[in-house]
């Protein structure tokens, strides 16, 4: 044999022995990695390695917390693909991007530390990083399902999103450089515990500490039965059929927002006179007997419906409303024109970059304002000062 294909053969050999053992060494380092996480700590059963791809599957993690009284992991995903995004190389971007299957996340909110779960402790991006140390441009979740326990706690009200599928492209802006929301989102699942279904879409730019966005969110004939427990603790009354849809237009720049809300209820019923096991105090019965009465003046008899538009503005520090828009809403609902459960496209990046402006200008005027305030009082300082001393010299005048 000669000595070309000897060394030839030697190379393969090495390259065999180096594909076997390499799942080996990062399965260990991942999980090296992910052992200590702070309050957190996470597991890989198995990885697998497709160097032809340029990527790695890991199969079974799971992230929980240390210490605490949430029995289900905080994220558990059967599998995650890890590789390079190839149409990005092809344009001179090595990014990567990230798909998870089927992935729980299980949410807890509570004042208790110990019961409380939401993994705000964790730096999330340095895990990533550490898991795929390439830039990630696309990152996707399929057929997820996601769990905020508690939700409400002064109701202990939860609420669950199973089917859920999330897709967010260009995150590194990679293309359309000059996009100011280079990042499509697109989001979908139902909502099994209130029933109805969520979608969301939106443009980001995920680049910034508080992103920009303009997003359509809407929730779709969630059963107003399952919201009691929230109706009875800050109404003081409960449902007895009926469906809402929630319809949203949101955009923020530099942490400044303007949208709304469009709550959209149908086929609502408050009141019935007599309930099974009927526990309801007098003060509910009343309460509920007004409420059914209220809803009949103010439901559109065609439709069968009770709507109002929530205006919304402010800084993510601070959220402006006024109640005159959401009466005079309910009322133009009512009375002049039904809301449908469409999106209004009222809303536009533009009108966030406008809000932004009209704050600017807003805090000049103030400052102007200040400073002309300031003018006056050293001004009437100096007068008050000069009185004084004509009073003084008039005073010693008249002593001699």
């Amino acid at each position: 044999m000669k000595r070309s294909t000897k060394i030839i053969l030697a190379i393969v050999v090495l390259l065999i022995v180096a594909r076997l053992l390499l799942p080996y060494f990062v399965l260990r380092y991942v999980n090296k990695l992910m052992a200590d996480m702070g309050s957190y700590t996470g597991h890989v059963e198995d990885v697998d390695i497709a160097l032809i791809r340029g990527s790695y599957q890991i199969e079974d993690l799971r992230i929980r917390k240390i210490n605490g009284k949430i029995k289900e992991p905080f994220l558990y995903v059967p599998k995650i693909d890890l590789s390079v995004e190839w149409k990005s190389l092809f344009k001179g971007a090595l990014v990567g991007e990230v798909e998870c299957y089927q992935p729980e996340l299980n949410f807890a909110f509570s004042n208790n530390e110990q019961a409380s779960q939401t993994g705000k402790e964790l730096d999330w991006t340095k895990l990533v990083k550490d898991l795929l140390p390439i830039q990630i441009n696309r990152f996707a979740a399929y057929n997820g399902k996601v769990d905020l326990v508690n939700l409400f706690e002064a109701t202990k009200t939860d609420l669950s999103l199973e089917k859920f599928n999330v897709d967010i492209h260009n995150i590194r802006n990679v293309e359309d450089k000059q996009s100011k929301l280079p990042s499509p989102v697109t989001a979908s699942g139902d909502v099994p515990g209130w029933g109805g279904t969520m979608k969301f879409e939106a443009g980001m730019n995920l680049l910034k500490q508080i992103p920009d966005f303009n997003y359509n969110l809407s929730f779709d004939n969630l059963q107003l039965v399952k919201l009691n427990d929230l109706a009875r603790k800050y109404g003081n009354i409960d449902f007895e059929q009926g469906t809402i849809s929630v319809i949203s237009e949101m955009a923020m720049y530099d942490g400044r927002f303007v949208g709304y809300f469009k709550p959209l209820t149908k086929g609502m019923k408050i009141f019935k006179l007599k309930e099974p096991e009927d526990h309801r105090t007098v003060g509910r019965f009343f309460t509920e007997l007004l409420a059914e009465g209220g809803s009949e003046i103010l439901e559109n008899q065609k439709r069968d419906q009770v709507a109002t538009r929530i205006p919304l503005r402010g800084t993510v520090e601070n959220t402006e409303t006024e109640i005159w828009p959401i009466i005079i809403g309910v009322l133009r609902n009512a009375y002049v024109e039904a809301f449908t459960k469409e999106f209004d496209n009222t809303v536009t990046f533009k009108d966030a970059v406008e809000t932004l402006k009209e704050d600017y200008k807003a805090k000049r005027e103030k400052k102007k304002a200040e400073r002309k305030e300031r003018r006056e009082e050293r001004k009437e300082a100096r007068q008050k000062k000069r009185e004084e001393r004509r009073e003084a010299r008039k005073k010693e005048k008249d002593a001699r």
